[in-house]
């Protein structure tokens, strides 16, 4: 059995990786939550996102709030290019699962063409410090990561509760012709979230890119997980994705403590088929 350190050391660690999740899953909740669309590519732009991230700090030398500030804007307009797309061409719920599988699959063959299929990893060119609480290391980055990814669930909640353009995008989602009489114009609201999901795709891309080694191929390796992550976090309840996201991060973090590593990624699919067997069914 592991000691109490290491046991709540893992604690630390999944918390951190489950806010990552969370922060990956919020764009494809609120996509899937309110406009009804399983759009896929937010994993490729999150990864676009850390390989951006890694060119601009690593080969040119930019601070990171900068290349923020170069990357979420962008991101912003690409998302929504990306619904006036397919607004224009009125894909659906299906369809835009197939389509966005395809337009990640472009996004990943392009990375692997600029970047190569290589491991590359963000050196920042000096060691960041911990944060020592008693016999626990908080790394400074992931820290920032956390405070960043709960900043963001609380706004997105807090902007979707309280302000008109969150409860006329409340009301669009649940009944778009009736919400419509009353004046909401559900196409710009759609591009006005597009844009927001794939800037939080961004947020989370710049993360990876300070936190994790990277490789094409994980674009692909992290679906399953925030998949559960967004499932159990109800669609488009930011503050639910990231509470999922700390749960799964925690019990993958403290199967890997007890057990072995081999045996955490059933975890989060585990945890959503005892979800989906056990919730309750309406009468």
């Amino acid at each position: 059995m592991p000691s109490a350190t290491l046991l709540a050391q893992s604690m630390v660690s999944g918390i951190l990786t489950g806010a990552l999740y969370g922060l990956v899953g919020l764009g494809l909740s609120l996509s899937w939550g309110y406009l009804r669309l399983i759009n896929l590519a937010h994993f490729a732009l999150a990864f676009l996102g850390a390989y951006l991230t890694y060119q601009l700090v690593g080969a040119l030398g930019w601070h990171p709030v900068a290349a923020a500030m170069l990357i979420v804007p962008a991101f912003f307009v690409a998302g929504a290019l990306m619904q006036s797309v397919f607004a224009r061409f009125a894909v659906g719920e299906f369809g835009s699962l197939l389509v966005t599988f395809g337009l990640t699959v472009i996004v990943e063959s392009a990375i692997q063409w600029f970047w190569t299929a290589d491991f590359r990893r963000l050196e920042l060119g000096h060691a960041m410090p911990s944060l020592r609480l008693g016999p626990l290391y908080i790394p400074v980055i992931e820290a920032a990561m956390l405070a960043v990814a709960v900043a963001l669930a609380l706004g997105t909640w807090a902007w979707l509760r309280f302000s008109w353009t969150g409860k006329a995008m409340r009301a669009s989602a649940e009944n778009p012709a009736i919400a419509a009489a009353f004046g909401v114009d559900h196409r710009r609201l759609a591009l006005l979230l597009s844009g927001i999901a794939a800037s939080c795709a961004g947020v989370a891309g710049i993360f990876i890119a300070m936190i994790h080694t990277l490789t094409p191929s994980q674009i692909f390796a992290w679906m399953g997980v925030v998949f559960a992550v967004v499932i159990l976090g109800r669609l488009g309840n930011p503050i639910g994705v990231l509470v999922a996201g700390i749960a799964i991060g925690v019990s993958e973090a403290l199967t890997m403590a007890v057990t072995a590593p081999s045996w955490a990624p059933m975890v989060s699919f585990t945890l959503l088929i005892a979800m989906l067997l056990l919730r309750p069914r309406p009468a």
